[in-house]
């Protein structure tokens, strides 16, 4: 049951647990509500009978004072079990779902924009609150205390019963058939809903370019399109579950009329008395009104089960896993034959083979689009290859646990991301116990004293969201001095210098002549500059390696890293005419 609970509403496994509980807090609450009607059923058999006994007045009195007593109890108990429990679980499932993105493989990423995750973590889960809290329990409860409380009325008498339930099933089978076309509706909201949330978001980080292009009226207007589709989307997702709930509301109308007619009919033929006629009407007043909540919630249900698909998907997407021990021999990097493609259609790079040797500094180049950064995702295993075999030191990367080989490099990105935090805390996530001291030594290594000692609080000015009161040399240089505050034997330079002036660049340079001792670096770059002094160049092509060696060596061969070197030195010379 705990399991089944787990799958059909996205739960973790105490948060399925809850529900149980709160599903059974919910049919005690309504067995309970349901008892007044026993004790008006004793007092007016005691009144058709003349009088009251005075002995029966203590029992109706504390029989009320109980029920009340009950009442209260059942009802706080409901609420913790429905609300409380609910919230936790809310909680808890947002760290599910961040520690599945935390092991998840970087395509995975490729494949969803941010908005998508984000509205998975925040809206989706929110959803999943509001109806584990206020429409299961509910709607559960509702059915199981019906059957509880129905049983009983058969045994009085079959016939009224069928009269007084014959509409209940009936009703909730029109909404339960509804699952369908709620769910279309539902999937095509949530698509608006999306797809504005994405506008949104490119229009904020847009703005500047928007503005100096005069667009910005174009592009909002292209907005309110979006807000009018998604106000289009909501009414018609509300119509798709009203014209069912509404339509079973109204078939339960009926139930009082059929109660009414087969009553009277019992009652002038003398099947039934009085009594038991007075009693089905008490009941079905108590039982129809909080199944028409019943049928709401169940609509609600069928909604969620778009929201459900969605933490599902993500939940059980297949993991990159591994061994968690650590077996290679040294940090070479090997690619033996490797294949690999983004999708089946088109084949990113093939029967690529080299070696990138410890303690020495191997550069990749090429032209745009070879195949430079592909590699050096795929030997960091944020992808995992098609074809071949990548290892570290002997060690096959594609069986080892990611989180375990990362903890053997240190990366720099072409596209550095930063926090909204001070320039201390940002170097630190390249290790996040180093002392102050510590930090401060790695960000001389990648010059950053020469401006954060600049700045009005130094090392502990806020650099905004995305360090966006830095510049773009200045990030970047924040981004190298993590890696080498983590000083993992194994450096990735992706662009690491693009955004550096030429001083610059040779500070940089110069602090990676440092660092690479006894160390496996793997650098891209365009600029020829930057892998003058490389060890070994791999040239890469169409996803081929088409030339290798020293540098010198290339030059010679007057190929293709001949004709680069060539062409840039012919851009250094252009000028503005």
């Amino acid at each position: 049951m705990v399991k089944t609970m787990m799958k059909k509403y996205a739960l973790t496994e105490q948060g399925a647990k809850d529900l149980l509980k709160a599903i059974v807090s919910v049919t005690l609450f309504n067995i309970v509500l349901m008892m007044p009607v026993g004790v008006l059923y004793f007092m007016v058999a005691d009144m058709l009978g003349g009088n009251i006994p005075e002995n029966h007045i203590p029992l109706f009195i504390g029989g009320i004072i109980g029920i009340l007593i009950l009442v209260v109890v059942t009802e706080f108990i409901q609420y913790n079990a429905t609300f409380f429990a609910t919230y936790k679980e809310s909680g808890a499932k947002r760290i599910v779902l961040a520690e599945k993105l935390r092991k998840l493989p970087l395509s995975y990423f490729g494949k969803k924009d941010l908005t998508d995750l984000t509205s998975t973590l925040l809206s989706d889960t929110e959803t999943m609150e509001h109806t584990m809290s206020h429409q299961i329990p509910q709607f559960y409860g509702a059915i199981i205390s019906t059957i509880l409380i129905c049983i009983p009325l058969c045994f009085f008498n079959w016939k009224m019963a069928l009269a007084a339930l014959w509409v209940l099933p009936l009703s909730l089978i029109i909404v339960g058939t509804s699952k369908n076309v709620q769910l279309h509706f539902s999937r095509k909201h949530k698509e608006a809903n999306l797809h504005l949330q994405d506008g949104v978001q490119e229009f904020v980080e847009a703005a500047r370019d928007l503005k100096s292009n005069n667009a910005e009226e174009k592009y909002f207007n292209k907005l309110k399109k979006n807000i009018f589709a998604i106000e289009g989307t909501a009414i018609r997702n509300e119509l798709g579950a009203a014209v069912f709930v509404i339509s079973a509301q109204m078939l339960l109308k009926f139930g009082i009329a059929t109660t009414a007619l087969v009553g009277a009919a019992l009652l002038v033929s003398g099947e039934i008395d009085v009594l038991v006629f007075f009693m089905f009407m008490l009941v079905v007043s108590r039982i129809y009104e909080p199944m028409s909540t019943t049928l709401i919630s169940l609509a609600a249900i069928n909604s969620l089960q778009v929201n459900v698909d969605r933490m599902n998907q993500l939940e059980y997407y297949s993991e990159q896993k591994g061994e968690e021990k650590l077996t290679n021999n040294g940090y070479d990097i090997e690619f033996k034959n490797v294949g690999f493609e983004y999708n089946a259609e088109k084949s990113v790079l093939d029967n690529v083979s080299f070696t990138a040797k410890q303690n020495e500094v191997t550069a990749l180049v090429g032209p745009s689009g070879g195949g430079k950064t592909t590699v050096s995702r795929l030997a960091a295993r944020f992808w995992d290859i098609s074809k071949g075999t990548i290892t570290v030191g002997g060690m096959d990367i594609g069986k080892t646990d990611p989180e375990k080989l990362l903890s053997l490099y240190s990366i720099v990105f072409q596209d550095v991301t930063l926090f909204n935090n001070t320039i201390m805390e940002n170097i630190r996530i390249g290790k996040k116990d180093a002392s102050d001291e510590e930090v401060i030594a790695a960000a001389k290594l990648a010059n950053v004293d020469e401006f954060a000692l600049k700045l009005p609080d130094g090392y502990n000015t806020d650099i905004g969201e995305n360090g966006c009161k830095l510049s773009g040399g200045e990030r970047q240089r924040i981004s190298i001095a993590r890696a080498f505050l983590k000083n993992a034997p194994i450096i990735l330079l992706d662009e690491a210098t693009a955004s550096l002036d030429v001083e610059n660049e040779t500070h940089i340079q110069q602090a990676l002549s440092r660092l690479i001792k006894n160390k496996t670096v793997l650098v891209i770059a365009h600029r020829m500059r930057t892998v003058a002094g490389a060890d070994k160049i791999i040239v890469l092509k169409d996803g081929t390696v088409v030339e290798q060696g020293k540098p010198d060596s290339l030059i010679k061969q007057n190929g293709i890293f001949a004709n680069m070197v060539k062409l840039q030195q012919q851009s250094e010379s252009w000028n503005i005419q």
